[in-house]
């Protein structure tokens, strides 16, 4: 019996897929307990018809990263930091402070997506990449002044 999966099941088929399994597993284990329903025709281009639409909503979301990285890598970020010789921070620029004084110019970025390793700290100007979308990453210039 054919059937498509509704959600994951271990060892059988995963969300989306349209698989033979024996007609008793679907009938007892499967459709009791909403995990799979039968491959009718109507069925199976319902399922089409999700895929094409999470496909389309997959690639809008993907314009929309990439439109917010071009405002993104426009702007520039200076924050203010105290300083000793050398141009050594007293301390350090963490991903939060980007991430407020970002918020403070109307861009809204998550701490977390800033993909910095180390907090910064030297004054100057430092490339920091930001992980917007799996598939894109802006770079922003981040300019650390003196106090």
């Amino acid at each position: 019996m054919k059937v498509i999966f509704l959600s994951d099941v271990k060892g059988k088929g995963k969300k989306g897929e349209v698989k033979n399994v024996s007609e008793g597993y679907a009938r007892n284990f499967l459709f009791p307990k909403n995990l799979a329903v039968e491959a009718t025709n109507s069925n199976v281009k319902d399922l089409e018809a999700k895929k094409k639409s999470a496909q389309k909503k997959t690639e809008e979301e993907l314009e929309e990263a990439k439109a917010y990285k071009a405002k993104l890598e426009a702007a520039e970020v200076t924050i203010k930091a105290k300083s000793g010789e050398g141009g050594r921070l007293f301390g350090a620029v963490s991903t939060k402070q980007i991430a407020e004084t970002l918020a403070s110019m109307k861009l809204k970025v998550d701490k977390r997506k800033i993909l910095l390793d180390d907090p910064i700290r030297s004054l100057g100007y430092t490339n920091v990449p930001i992980k917007i979308h799996p598939e894109v990453i802006a770079t922003v210039k981040v300019h650390v002044v003196e106090q």
